[in-house]
Order: C-alpha cells, then structure tokens, then sequence
C-alpha cells in the first residue's frame, strides 16, 4: 500500500468511527442518542486506535496535519512527503464524512438543532471567544504531539502502541475536550466541514466559517509547538525556532487572557447598572 492510499484510509477510518460516534449521541431517534461526552472520548480514543492498527506499518499513521507538520519541522519526518501526506488526510476526512453521512440518512430529516448536526462533522466551542477557542486547541494539539513523543520515546510490547496511542486521544477529550470539541487535526475538522456544506442534509443550516479557522490554526501552531517543545526540554534541541515558537505562544496566551479579564470587567459594570 502507498504512503497517500494508507494516510487516506487511516483518517478516514478516524472520521467514521469519531464522527459517527457523534452522529450516534446527537441525532434523534438512533440507539445511542444522548449516550453523552464519555462515550464520544471513547468512540474518538477507539477511532484512533483502528486507524494505526490499520494503516500504521505503511505510513506512520499521522492521520492529522498537525502531527505531520510537528514531524517535519523537528526534522523527524521528510519535508518531501509532507504533501503528499495533508492531501491524503484532507481527502480521507472528507470521504469519512460522507459515508457518515450515509449511515445516519433518516436521521437527519429528524433532527431539528442544526447545532447538532454540524457537530456530527465539525467542532463548535462551548463558550464562543476566540482567541481563547485557538489556545484550547493549541494545548490540546500540544499535549497529543508531545504525548506521541513520549510513546514513541517508550518500548511496548509489539502491537500495544496504538491502544495506547487511542487512550491518549481519550484523555486530551475527557480533560481539555469540553471547550472546543478538540478537533485538535485540522482534517478531522475541515474535511468534514466541506462535506457538511456540499451534502444534500435536510435542514443543516450554516457550516459555520467564522470558525473554521480556529481548528486549523490552532492543531497546527500546537502540534508544531509540541514538537518543538519535546525536542528542546527532552533532548536539548533549544533552536532559534524553540525560543521565537515560545515567545509567540506566550504572546498569545496573555493576550487572551487579558481579553477574558476585559470582558469579565464589562460585565460585572453591566450587572452593577443592572442592580
């Protein structure tokens, strides 16, 4: 099998069974329905899981964007394949989404909250703010990059890799998952997204672009940064790179906190006129 054809399979085969795990817990009337948050982590976690087991020995099973950019810049994977990579996991995505897409066909029609079913293909935040939505996900994407060098950094037992690459991506959910969905992969979030505004879905509404964004950005400049990060703390590797990365992540983080801490200022005015 071909890097491209492995890379494509492997992240659609994430899409089907992280995608249809929500499709499951949101849309009216399936078995599954308001199954909640715990059996989605695990659902992503398990998506994961099948895609290395599956296409693991052929191309790595990056399976996202951000990992295989993360790779590449720390000089851990060739810049030459990185292409050919992005295109096979744009393209998987958006065939996963589709043949999600078919398995739920009557239920869509039943489901009236367009919020629903947009997330049964893209990440939406719990609170809207979003530079606070792009730190969400550059953490996420941090910690899954970094946590794949930790693993890789480690002798298991042969075949037990992907498991517990799968209950990596069950923790990031369970902890960091309830701000922003944790795309943490821009394929996972904007393959599907492109399928949610071309497929024919009853009463779908927006995909929502304004935030199309965050879940693209953000995986990217985290799962670089984790890259970075691990190199330079783990193994020395403190490059001009590590130190302008680490200046701009910091830049970022004050800006969005000084932008919460406005906003709560405002509304405690708000509420004082209020009273």
């Amino acid at each position: 099998m071909s890097e491209f054809l492995a890379e494509l399979i492997g992240t659609m085969i994430v899409i089907i069974f992280g995608g249809g795990v929500v499709g499951g817990v949101v849309l009216k009337k399936t078995k599954a329905e308001s199954a909640g948050w715990i059996v989605v982590t695990i659902g992503w976690g398990l998506a994961v899981t099948m895609a290395v087991y599956a296409v693991g020995e052929f191309s790595g099973a990056h399976v996202n964007p951000a990992v295989t950019l993360g790779f590449a810049v720390v000089g851990e994977f060739p810049w030459a394949k990185v292409p050919i990579y992005l295109l096979a996991q744009f393209i998987g995505a958006f065939i996963g989404a589709v043949i999600v897409f078919l398995n739920y066909l009557p239920h869509w029609k039943e489901t009236k909250d367009q919020a629903a079913k947009l997330g049964v293909f893209a990440t939406d935040p719990a609170v809207r703010s979003p530079f606070s939505n792009l730190i969400s996900e550059m953490i996420g994407t941090f910690v899954l990059v970094l946590g794949l060098l930790f693993i890789g950094a480690n002798d298991f037992t042969d075949g037990l890799n992907p498991l517990i690459v799968g209950a990596l991506i069950v923790a990031i959910g369970m902890s960091l998952g309830g701000t922003t969905g944790y795309a943490i992969n821009p394929a996972r979030d904007l393959g599907p997204r492109i399928a949610h505004a071309l497929l024919p879905i009853p009463g779908k509404g927006s995909s929502d672009w304004s935030y199309a964004w965050i879940p693209v950005v953000g995986p990217i400049m985290g799962g670089i940064y984790g890259a970075v990060f691990y190199h330079g703390l783990f193994l020395g590797d403190f490059s001009v790179l590590f130190w302008v990365l680490s200046a701009i992540v910091f830049i970022l983080i004050v800006g969005a906190v000084i932008m919460e801490l406005k906003k709560n200022a405002s509304l405690e005015i708000k509420e004082e006129k209020v009273i």
